[in-house]
């Protein structure tokens, strides 16, 4: 908001002064935004976004001209009827031409709004004849898309400097990031001018999965799933967030869509099947230490840090402290078997949504961080074979 100018003793002016500059100073502020439609629908990429769009224009239209005409007239009563000009007030009690009037414009209101409101939501809803099914689970605090015709699967996260810099002491400023807590380890990527068919569900409790731009917003029920459809006119990057409170990290499950071309959509599909079959063939190797270590320590902060803190120290009544635990401390198979089956109603199962060699790693680095040095070293083989 602007500032406002003082009196040239660096005074506010008087009771009726002040108020004048207050609704000078929010004009400032309110009339830029108007001007440049920031108060307005965010303006999408996808027909079902143009379609809520435009809904929203013309039901927006009608009731600013019924709002017009309504306080038109009530204020030309007030002013121009008053009692200090001698007016005296109408006795009658009824005027059934006046009662049929004011019931039959509402109503005749109403269904032309309704007819294309009615429209739009059969369009809205139409998700036959897919080019391409996707579904999207929520956990918390994170997505899961499963692409069913390709067989690629993968979890979305927060960002891990996002994760950092929210976390207090961080020495991070979140003014130094880009999209601070809008960014993600592993967006969600699908071509352009094709339908897709987006199937929401989730793991835990209620999710929502809402991306603006996009034109989408659908709750994830755990045991349900529903469903929903966009069609990306245009490449670019498409930011949303879990629109349902869902538990502690709600504010931390951010949703990040990357439109490409089809060419490169077939390009990043082949890499990730590449990768899956890399990760197949790094499962049954010997990894060192220190690569556990390293690549441990990224996998913890993305996917158990929000709970047991980066520094391990939990948080005192809802999650246990990793630093010289029984756990830690005790054996290994112990160890391997909790992050794998989970642990009462907090604690997911790990096993269900990492692999074998991020799941060693991370064991790995539980047991030798944060001063518990146990000297262990844990193999993708050991996690499968508790599997």
């Amino acid at each position: 908001m602007a500032e406002l100018p003082l009196h040239a003793n660096n005074t506010i002016p008087a009771k009726g002064g002040r108020i004048m500059y207050k609704l000078l100073g929010a004009a400032s502020f309110i009339l830029p935004n108007i001007a440049f439609g920031k108060m307005n629908m965010t303006e999408g990429v996808t027909p079902t976004s143009h379609i809520m769009s435009d809904i929203h224009m013309t039901i927006l239209t009608v009731v600013s001209i019924a709002c017009v005409v309504v306080f038109s007239v009530m204020f030309y009563g007030i002013f121009k009827f008053r009692k200090s000009k001698g007016a005296k007030a109408a006795t009658f009690h009824e005027n059934t031409l006046v009662e049929i009037i004011w019931t039959a414009v509402p109503a005749v209101i109403l269904v032309f709004m309704a007819i294309p409101a009615t429209k739009a939501l059969l369009e809205i809803e139409d998700t036959s004849n897919p080019d391409m099914t996707i579904q999207a689970t929520g956990f918390q605090w994170k997505w899961k898309y499963d692409y069913i015709d390709e067989g690629i699967s993968f979890f979305s996260n927060l960002d891990a400097e996002h994760n950092k810099a929210r976390q207090l002491n961080s020495g991070i400023d979140p003014a130094s990031l880009d999209n601070y807590l809008l960014e993600v380890d592993h967006p969600l990527v699908v071509p352009i001018n094709k339908k897709i068919r987006i199937l929401t569900t989730a793991n835990d409790v209620l999710h929502a999965w809402w991306v603006p731009e996009l034109g989408v917003k659908r709750d994830a029920v755990p045991g349900f799933i529903n469903e929903s459809w966009m069609l990306v006119e245009k490449e670019g990057t498409y930011r949303g967030q879990c629109a349902e409170l869902c538990g502690k990290d709600h504010g931390f499950m951010p949703i990040v869509v990357i439109a490409k071309s089809e060419e490169g959509y077939q390009e990043w599909v082949a890499e990730q099947k590449q990768a899956k079959a890399d990760a197949l063939v790094s499962a049954g190797e010997v990894w060192s230490k220190e690569k556990l270590l390293v690549k441990g320590e990224q996998a913890y902060n993305t996917s158990c840090g929000g709970c047991h803190q980066p520094t391990g120290v939990g948080i005192p009544g809802a999650f246990p402290s990793l630093v010289g635990t029984p756990l830690i401390k005790g054996p290994v198979a112990d160890h391997i078997k909790i992050v794998l089956n989970g642990k009462g109603p907090i604690m997911p199962a790990f096993g269900a949504q990492l692999d074998d060699t991020t799941l060693a790693a991370i064991i790995t680095y539980e047991r030798n961080a944060w001063g518990n040095d146990t000297g262990d070293v844990v193999q993708p083989s050991d996690v499968k074979a508790l599997r």
